[in-house]
């Protein structure tokens, strides 16, 4: 099982986003997504999630551990995701090799293609203020089972 880190960075009711349209065989291919990515070794999950946000951003965060999300999947690896935001953060955008960065409304984010389990956890993100988690099974691009704090949905 892989781990990851996603991190929302908001600022003024929108969240910074990557449109992913640069990579050739990307599993979020068209998608809009956090920002965030694989740990190298020896990495906590804050180290990564800075990390991550410098390279793809040019942004420095303070971020703020949010919850943990386990993706079961018959059609890619089986990955534990570590779900940060920030509201904190100096520097300027800069470009980014996975995609375009994109300031959206968090109004808007229903609007816009991401993985079904996101729309859950950016959710979970607003209407909850401890740390959460989620199981999240797809089979293909659907979603077929979620868990909240190993709860049925």
């Amino acid at each position: 099982m892989k781990n990851t880190t996603l991190c929302y960075i908001e600022n003024d009711g929108k969240y910074l986003l990557i449109h992913r349209i640069k990579k050739k065989n990307d599993c979020n291919q068209g998608k809009y997504i956090g920002v965030g990515g694989h740990f190298e070794e020896n990495e906590s999950p804050y180290e990564c999630v800075i990390r991550e946000v410098k390279e793809e951003t040019s942004l420095d965060i303070i971020p703020q551990y949010r919850g943990i999300i386990t993706f079961v999947s018959d059609k890619y690896e089986c990955e534990q995701m570590h779900l940060f935001t920030a509201t904190e953060f100096t520097g300027e955008t800069g470009d980014c090799n996975e995609g375009n960065l994109c300031w959206i409304e968090k109004s808007k984010l229903k609007d816009i293609p991401m993985w079904e389990g996101d729309y859950i956890f950016l959710d979970l993100l607003e209407k909850r203020t401890d740390f959460f988690s989620l199981k999240l099974s797809y089979i293909g691009d659907t979603l077929t089972e979620i868990y909240i704090d190993n709860q049925k949905q």
